[in-house]
């Protein structure tokens, strides 16, 4: 698949330990001072160890000043989207355009009922988020007269203000995996936010692309519009990353972790490293005008020999309520 061309962030994705809290703002602080681009955290409402996204996000918020902040993903049934669009824009406002906005369909029902959400089915999980994107949009189109009005399935929004209005176009990024959410994203998303593990392989970035252009081609959009995020779980050499931005499309790097020097190595050792991997790559291929494929054979087979042992699987809780080890991405969206 193509290079879309995206400028290269490298984040740092962080636990939201209650019993750690100081330790989590700490290491969000850290990320900024070492270069990182970005830091999220994952969106478990009904999870008493950890938390709350939204208040940690606005105290991050305020306690740095240029790192970029997003939840990794917010579950769209426990943010009612008119709400969250509010949310989100003030956020994004008292933080000068730092806010980006991850979303997911909910995936652990029982623990979204539990707490008094709905419990949908996964074609119904997507069926609401695909409602829930235009009426979030709406909100923060303030240059269109009138209130929002919206008589869906999942919601109902009669005259409903808009605003404010964000202070930057915040994006839209969508964790997907399964043929349906891929093509919503394709058709109503900014981005697209898998994570490695769950993926199973490198290859699957490749096929979920292909399914997402397609979309975006038939709704008239260009896929160059749509960012491709990629949340590791585990650290992997600057030549991989490259390879996999270059091949792939890849433009944002989340890494999970809560060790300060693993921090400071990816941002002040792989970020610049994948960076001017890419740079010379995308020079190379300009000057050649190969546009076949972007990636070199010395890059390919650099990363074919930095590939070490297989993935780790994530460990999925059955009942989505134990969500107590550190690894568990905030996945929320199978279908």
């Amino acid at each position: 698949m193509p290079d879309y061309g995206h400028d290269l962030l490298f984040s740092a994705n962080l636990v939201p330990h209650a019993q750690q809290a100081d330790t989590v703002v700490a290491l969000a602080q850290l990320a900024e001072r070492a270069g990182l681009d970005l830091v999220t955290f994952q969106d478990h409402p009904y999870q008493p160890a950890f938390l709350d996204t939204w208040t940690l996000l606005s105290y991050v918020a305020a306690g740095t000043e240029s790192i970029r902040l997003a939840g990794n993903v917010h579950p769209l049934p426990l943010r009612p989207p008119a709400m969250l669009a509010q949310a989100a824009a003030s956020l994004d406002i008292l933080s000068h355009g730092r806010f980006e906005l991850a979303l997911g369909t909910g995936g652990f029902w029982d623990a979204i009922a539990a707490i008094g959400g709905p419990r949908l089915t996964p074609a119904q999980g997507v069926d609401a988020l695909e409602e829930g994107i235009p009426i979030i949009r709406a909100a923060w189109d303030t240059a269109t007269a009138g209130g929002i009005h919206h008589h869906g399935e999942h919601y109902r929004i009669d005259g409903a203000q808009r605003g404010p209005r964000p202070a930057h176009d915040i994006g839209i990024w969508l964790g997907a995996y399964k043929p349906r959410m891929l093509r919503l994203t394709g058709r109503l998303a900014d981005g697209w936010l898998p994570s490695l593990p769950h993926l199973g392989s490198i290859g699957k970035i490749g096929e979920g692309n292909a399914i997402i252009d397609e979309a975006a081609t038939e709704a008239g959009r260009s896929p160059k519009n749509i960012r491709r995020l990629l949340n590791l779980g585990e650290e992997l050499p600057p030549a991989q990353l490259a390879e996999i931005a270059l091949t792939h499309g890849v433009s944002v790097f989340t890494l999970m972790v809560g060790d300060p020097s693993a921090i400071q190595r990816f941002a002040l050792e792989t970020a610049p490293a994948v960076r001017e991997l890419v740079a010379a790559e995308r020079a190379g291929s300009q000057t050649q005008n190969s546009a076949q494929r972007p990636g070199s054979p010395a890059l390919r087979s650099q990363a074919a020999a930095a590939q070490g042992a297989p993935l780790a699987a994530v460990p999925t809780p059955d009942d989505g309520v134990r969500l107590t080890d550190a690894r568990v991405w905030d996945e929320s969206t199978r279908p």
